[in-house]
């Protein structure tokens, strides 16, 4: 297993391939079986119409060469095992996969943290009795500080802030908590964001908690 989790991922046409190989042999069995079925069938009718004496004929001629039932059996024998190896490398290759998957997404989640934890050392730095600014402006420059570090780890891994002020409603991005007149914001457009929503790429993570216009 230890060698089969170090080779290296297989490619698209390759996953086809398996896929297609899989199919190939599960139809070649069934169709051998089939063939075999046929022929028993038509043995079984044969064997009811022969004449008497052709069953007293000597059993060496029956021995000298295989009969089309067994070559049907040994094919069909081939193509099942066949089918099995496939079945057991596809097998592999979508656990191997698995892993693969698992380990790219353990490090991206470890870089990540890695950067988050720096900004956990420094509000514990500005905490730090040692470190009080004793003038509330020093002490909110140092917050902001530390507030775009935050928002631009979050940024570089993709989440992005939903912000839709004066935007049309849109339930797939908004929920509406309530509705309310305006005179300058339209009606069906967003007039206050009471909690802004979040989105990874193009997936809606947390919709944004909106006021609707109910118009003039």
């Amino acid at each position: 297993m230890a060698e089969d989790l170090n080779q290296q991922e297989p490619t698209a046409e390759e996953k086809a391939k398996f896929e297609q190989d899989v199919l190939k042999a599960a139809e070649e069995a069934m169709k051998m079986e089939a063939e075999a079925n046929k022929t028993d069938n038509a043995q079984a009718d044969a064997s009811t119409e022969q004449p008497a004496e052709a069953a007293e004929k000597p059993a060496e001629s029956a021995e000298a060469a295989p009969s089309a039932e067994e070559v049907l059996k040994q094919q069909l024998a081939d193509a099942t095992d066949r089918n099995l190896r496939l079945m057991a490398e596809f097998d592999n290759f979508r656990r191997r996969s698995a892993k693969e998957q698992l380990d790219i997404i353990e490090t991206a989640n470890g870089k990540l943290l890695e950067k988050l934890s720096e900004v956990q050392d420094n509000f514990e730095r500005a905490f730090a009795s040692e470190n009080k600014a004793k003038d509330l402006e020093a002490f909110e420059k140092g917050m902001q500080m530390i507030y775009n570090q935050f928002a631009k780890i979050l940024s570089d891994a993709g989440l992005e802030q939903i912000d839709p002020t004066g935007a049309e409603f849109d339930p797939n991005m908004h929920e509406a908590l309530m509705q309310q007149p305006s005179e300058t914001i339209p009606e069906g457009h967003v007039v206050t964001v009471f909690q802004k929503g979040y989105k990874l790429k193009n997936k809606i993570l947390k919709t944004a908690k909106v006021i609707v216009s109910s118009g003039k």
